[in-house]
């Protein structure tokens, strides 16, 4: 077919909220891909969640037809996420495809995120000797600005800052609106003029890069796949070079977005390939797919894994659930291979897994498809960074829980990950971003002007200040217009204490904490507060204690379930009264004497981690 010859693979590309779910439905209206009746707004957002939240989380590839000229073309479109956390998405979006549009909301300009992606987009793709191969590394990027029907577009100043970013010239800049269909036609003729077209030969050996997987309970493991070189079809066998696994192919098939089946998939096109596998390890994001029994052959270099900064334990509130939880990580970590799972054991928690998230939203996202997906109800524990101690004969260990923090009298020195943290701002918010930022302990490194109104603001501060609520502060001193990106610089020296919390004398680990020194009274102070008001009264009165290396820095009494031994007396006896009291306070200290461990229900550890 003459269209094979003119396939293009691109994805868009930007800050969150800036119009790519919106520009993508246009797309596939304009193609025909989805019929008007059946057109929903952002339909590419498979996941309730995605809709629910307004943003996309995962990469979602489709594919389209268009005619141009009397030419027929086949458009792969990879629609990206636009936050921080998923950028991991968008690195592996692409290495699968020869270019991008960069879209940038009129109204706000350029954001940080914009220039993250941006950089992304930027590096190399691919080194080898393959003709295809190279030709990748003539990535384009289609500068266009969205939104300009709103009454705050600010397109000739936004063109100014895109411009100056890209180093490219104003009029080379598009202007559409993805919400009305204003040029985006026009728009999808530059995709298919400026993007180069795929070169990979269909007779050599079939070579194709894992960009994304799923799991199928029928087809097993359905890799998501570009093909650079050769042709694949139903019933023959492959070989995963990285997993060194082998089997037959079940089904090959595109995106329409759905999984629609075909004959075969040839160089140059994207699609998927239902594996066959049913065991996760075997089936890795990254990987070369060729086919078996062919002379050896070179892999793709594949993607560099994410390393996690932020780590929560997870664990069943029934421990029954256990094997459940095990299942629904090994299969979720398919579709997001940037998060990692260990597993763990707690004394009053049971089994369970350490996970490792590339930021708190990344963490949020992924506990909530647990709950949703798989029906689990879970404990969360506090969300923590990654530690790291240098002891007394200096030998460094990275800490990724409280649990494994070692003794005060074996360490030498502390260190924490720090980050380069971006943020561009309007002016008119200059001063409130300086009294937000004052409470990180972050140190200004530099400013920068995008035209006339934006501020790029350059700061490194301690990973642990931003990964909880600094976001929210930020956007709430902004009313909104504020942006941030950060990017991990490595470990510096940091003054670090762990919190244990006693209850009756008994340290619970799971309540444990690592925090900065200067922080420990209002941290351990906070926490048990908190436990005497959610903790449910026991028989005998209970001292909550917060602990640093043994000394007491915090402390409250729950107070002792009493029951009304006086209700069934009528009557004035005091004698009679005072008797019963006595007797009750006699048995409440015998209990208390025995040690009967203190039973904690799951809730109190929610709250308690919730208000953390």
């Amino acid at each position: 077919m003459e269209e094979r010859k003119n396939i293009i693979n691109f994805c868009i590309i930007s800050h969150i909220d800036h119009g790519k779910s919106t520009l993508s439905d246009r797309f596939l209206e304009l193609t025909g891909t989805v019929s008007k009746k059946k057109m929903r707004p952002q339909y590419l957002d498979l996941m309730d969640l995605e809709r629910e939240k307004g943003i996309t989380i995962k990469m979602q590839p489709v594919r389209m037809s268009y005619t141009l000229n009397a030419k027929p073309y086949i458009l792969n479109l990879i629609d990206t996420p636009g936050h921080v956390d998923f950028s991991y998405e968008v690195s592996r979006s692409l290495a699968a495809v020869e270019g991008a549009i960069l879209l940038v909301d009129a109204t706000k300009g350029i954001q940080a995120q914009t220039i993250h992606n941006l950089e992304l987009a930027k590096k190399p793709r691919y080194y080898s000797s393959s003709a295809e191969l190279r030709g990748r590394q003539n990535f384009v990027i289609i500068p266009v600005v969205n939104k300009i029907d709103s009454l705050y577009a600010r397109v000739e100043e936004v063109k100014a800052e895109i411009s100056q970013v890209l180093n490219v010239e104003e009029r080379e800049i598009l202007s559409i609106s993805a919400k009305n269909g204003t040029n985006v036609e026009e728009l999808l003729k530059v995709v298919i003029e400026k993007i180069p077209k795929h070169t990979g030969s269909e007779d050599a050996p079939f070579k194709a890069l894992i960009f994304d997987s799923k799991y199928d309970s029928f087809k097993g493991i359905i890799a998501y796949i570009r093909i650079f070189e050769g042709k694949i079809k139903t019933g023959e066998q492959i070989y995963l070079i990285g997993g060194k696994s082998k089997s037959i192919v079940k089904e090959v098939g595109y995106f329409k977005p759905g999984l629609t089946p075909a004959l075969e998939l040839k160089a140059g096109e994207i699609g998927y390939l239902a594996t066959g596998i049913k065991e996760p390890g075997r089936v890795r994001v990254g990987d070369t797919i060729t086919k078996l029994n062919t002379a050896e052959i070179k892999p793709l270099p594949g993607y560099k894994e994410p390393k996690p900064v932020v780590f929560a334990s997870l664990y069943p509130e029934s421990p029954e659930d256990f094997d459940l939880l095990k299942e629904s990580l090994n299969k979720l970590e398919l579709s997001d291979p940037s998060f990692t799972f260990e597993q763990e054991a707690k004394e009053m928690l049971g089994r369970g897994y350490l996970c490792g998230f590339l930021g708190s939203l990344h963490a949020e996202i992924v506990i909530e498809r647990l709950q949703r997906e798989f029906g689990l109800h879970l404990i969360i524990s506090h969300p923590s960074v990654v530690y790291k101690i240098i002891d007394k004969k200096g030998k460094e260990v990275l800490v990724f829980s409280p649990i494994d923090w070692p003794d005060v009298s074996s360490i030498q020195n502390t260190e924490e990950l720090w980050v380069k943290l971006e943020i561009i701002v309007p002016k008119k918010y200059f001063g409130k971003i300086f009294k937000v930022l004052e409470t990180t302990k972050g140190k200004h490194i530099e400013n920068k002007f995008f035209g006339k109104e934006q501020v790029l603001l350059i700061y490194e501060v301690p990973l642990r200040e931003i990964i909880k609520d600094f976001y929210d502060k930020l956007k709430g001193a902004t009313e909104g217009f504020a942006s941030m990106n950060y990017e991990i610089l490595g470990f510096r020296k940091a003054d670090l204490v762990k919190l244990d919390i006693l209850i009756a004398g008994k340290k619970e680990k799971a309540f444990s904490k690592i925090i900065p020194k200067e922080n420990t009274f209002l941290e351990g102070r906070k926490i048990v507060s908190k436990l005497k008001e959610v903790l449910p009264p026991q028989q005998f009165a209970l001292p909550l204690q917060a602990v640093i290396s043994g000394k007491i820095i915090a402390r409250e009494t729950l107070s002792a379930r009493r029951k009304d031994v006086l209700a069934s007396i009528y009557g004035g006896d005091y004698t009679r009264k005072k008797k019963l009291l006595q007797r009750q306070k006699k048995g409440k200290k015998k209990l208390k004497g025995r040690s009967l461990p203190i039973k904690i229900p799951p809730k109190v550890f929610l709250e308690i981690f919730k208000s953390s």
